[in-house]
Order: C-alpha cells, then sequence, then structure tokens
C-alpha cells in the first residue's frame, strides 16, 4: 500500500477530538533507496516521536540501568512474581528481600521490552506495523508490547472516553512515547 493511502487511513481513524493536530508525516527521499528514510508523528505541528532518531522531546533510554534507576517508573509486584523468587531462591529468604529481588526482576524484563521497543523504530517498520493496525482488532493492538501498535489505537476514535480513563494503571508501566500519547489523548476526552 503507498503511503499516502495509508496515511489516509491512519488519519481516518483519528479521534474527532484530535483530528487536525495528530499527523503521520514519512518524507521519502527517492535518491536514496539503501536508507529506510524518517517517520514521525506530530501533534500541533511538533514533531513529537521521530521514529529514526532519539533527539526528540520524548525520553529515549540509552541503557537498561537509566531505565531501572528511573523515579519515574513504577513497577508494581504481585504475589505470584514474590512466589516465583522464593521458589528459586531455594532457602529461606526475608520477606521484605523477595519483594526487592521480584521488583529488580520485573524491572529488568520491563528494561529490555522498553529497549526492544524503541530499538526497532524506523519508517518500513511503522509502515509494516501500521498496516497490522489497520488489519487487527482494537483489542488486540491496545494490549500489544509494541509501542507503535499502542500509540496508534491510542490515538484511535473506536477507543471511548471509558476505556481510556480505566488504563491510567497499565499506561504506568509503558514507555514514555506511549504515556505521551495517552496524556495527549485523555486530555483531549
Amino acid at each position: 500500500m503507498s503511503w499516502s493511502k495509508l496515511k489516509q487511513q491512519l488519519e481516518g481513524f483519528l479521534s474527532p477530538a484530535l483530528q487536525g493536530r495528530v499527523e503521520y508525516r514519512a518524507p521519502g527521499y527517492r535518491y536514496l533507496p539503501d536508507k529506510s528514510g524518517i517517520c514521525y508523528i506530530s501533534v500541533d505541528k511538533k514533531n513529537i516521536l521521530n521514529m529514526s532518531d532519539k533527539t526528540n522531546a520524548i525520553r529515549w533510554y540509552q541503557t537498561e540501568l537509566e531505565i531501572k534507576n528511573d523515579p519515574d517508573i513504577r513497577i508494581p509486584v504481585s504475589h505470584d512474581d514474590i512466589e516465583a523468587v522464593r521458589q528459586a531462591a531455594k532457602g529461606p529468604v526475608p520477606e521484605d528481600r523477595l519483594i526487592v529481588m521480584a521488583r529488580s526482576r520485573k524491572s529488568t524484563e520491563h528494561a529490555k521490552e522498553l529497549m526492544t521497543a524503541q530499538a526497532s523504530l524506523c519508517k518500513s517498520n511503522f509502515i509494516v506495523v501500521a498496516n497490522k493496525f489497520l488489519t487487527t482488532p482494537i483489542e488486540e493492538s491496545l494490549e500489544s508490547s509494541d509501542m507503535v501498535l499502542n500509540i496508534l489505537a491510542l490515538m484511535d476514535r473506536r477507543v471511548g472516553k471509558k476505556r481510556i480513563l480505566s488504563m491510567a494503571e497499565k499506561m504506568e508501566l509503558k514507555h514514555p512515547a506511549v504515556q505521551y500519547f495517552y496524556e495527549l489523548r485523555r486530555g483531549a476526552l
């Protein structure tokens, strides 16, 4: 599918409150066939999510340690997580230490997911993910671990006010880019 057709379909699914504010852009460079090009999502004429550049307004993580030390990321630990650590420890471990170990394990998993998500951002990947978004149910896109699918689903008109408001807790575990677009959509309700 051509970029102009894909862009038209994506912008057709935008929430009415965001139409005219959110725009998908992908300037092509026909003289550079080996380059993937750039692709970005702009809000109010500002490039917010540049698919191939780490120097934009949204925080990009360089290392797993940055993610683990970020005070804005709160990782909830369930009873099942603590039990998994208890069984892996194979011995008596104080309860407070089990919680620390479980949180560390979950934050490592979360960091790897975030790094994988932001490493795969480029124009060609955006086009593949956008086509996938157009052919999959909206619930699947919202629950996906793919950052771009989450963003496209949050901007979608099929996601209503109740669903947006009920997703606040889930959004705490998402990449700052997804959190930004969640706040944008929530503010536009």
